[in-house]
């Protein structure tokens, strides 16, 4: 878990995944390029690069946050109804407000997300019963709630197609003018650098803050806003990447320890490497057809999350 190999592993894949794609484009072409490969790289494969990484970044940064706030190795915001909430947030924006720009669809699932996260908060404060996997088993349940209520009236209002292609994550209609809203994620995550000392100290409860003299309720609040806005960003320019907040620091706090200040830039990088990886891998195992992140992040993030499940109870 060195930084020095996730650097070398992260500019390697994203030298791959310049030139994996239907239309041909070789390194060699970079000294020649002809006026449609050029439209290729700076319309398409660049802007596609670019939100790879601030997406794989962002996503996995909030989900370490999330772990830490709520003291739970297996709370992301897959898995604790934020990324459902935001949905139902497009779907709203869909219904009611039909014209509205990406900055005004990003604000209502912001809204609804940041109500999510809230109250899936204040049902974790009611929950006696704080087994490691049953906190999140009660987030996925929230989640399913609210994602069946975004389905019901995504049905009823003839919008469940709108609805499926804003959640399902994919990377293939990434252009220039269509990713710029991810850029609102990189002040978020410096935000979540400076205040990092103080999430690792809110991580340790309420009683232990406040006897070191830490506005607990406020850095709570602070980690929310960044967590329930990154992933409205994400959801609205990318869509769902499950698992991806869960498995990434799980697997960096694994090395690294739980101090959140020194685990952010390999979770960051991690991220990055992670979801280039399933990226070029969906490009190029149906070749020249392509499978959603989604999907294989999916696919590999469940496979990972199993097995941190039984690692957990193969210790215990």
């Amino acid at each position: 878990m060195k930084k020095r190999y996730l650097i070398a592993a992260l500019l390697i894949l994203s030298f791959t995944s310049v030139f994996v794609g239907v239309k041909n484009l070789t390194p060699f072409d970079l000294f020649h390029l002809s006026e449609d490969q050029a439209q290729i790289l700076f319309v398409s494969r660049i802007p596609r690069l670019i939100s790879i990484i601030i997406a794989g970044v962002s996503m996995s940064i909030i989900g370490l946050m999330m772990q830490q706030l709520t003291r739970n190795k297996f709370v992301s915001p897959t898995t604790a109804g934020t990324m459902d909430s935001a949905g139902l947030g497009v779907l709203v924006a869909l219904m009611i407000f039909t014209s509205a720009s990406p900055m005004q669809k990003m604000l209502v699932a912001f809204v609804f997300a940041l109500a999510g996260t809230f109250l899936f908060m204040k049902i974790l404060e009611k929950v006696k019963y704080k087994d490691t996997i049953f906190i999140p088993l009660v987030g996925l349940m929230f989640g399913g709630i609210v994602s069946s209520i975004t389905s019901f009236f995504a049905y009823k209002h003839d919008l469940i197609q709108s609805i499926g292609s804003w959640l399902q994550g994919d990377f293939s209609m990434i252009m220039k003018g269509r990713y710029e809203l991810l850029y609102l994620s990189i002040p978020l995550v410096i935000v979540a650098y400076i205040f990092a000392n103080r999430f690792t100290i809110a991580g340790m409860g309420e009683e232990f803050s406040v006897n070191l003299g830490l506005n607990y309720k406020q850095v709570v609040r602070i980690g929310l806003v960044i967590i329930a806005l990154v992933a409205s960003v994400v959801l609205l320019t990318v869509g769902s990447l499950p698992f991806l907040g869960l498995i990434i620091p799980n697997i960096v706090t694994f090395y690294q320890g739980d101090h959140l200040k020194k685990s952010l830039s390999h979770t960051a990088l991690l991220g990055a490497v992670f979801v280039l990886f399933c990226d070029i891998l969906g490009r190029v195992i149906i070749y020249p057809y392509e499978i959603s992140i989604g999907l294989t992040v999916g696919v590999i993030g469940s496979g990972v999350f199993l097995y941190l499940l039984i690692r957990r109870k193969a210790y215990e």
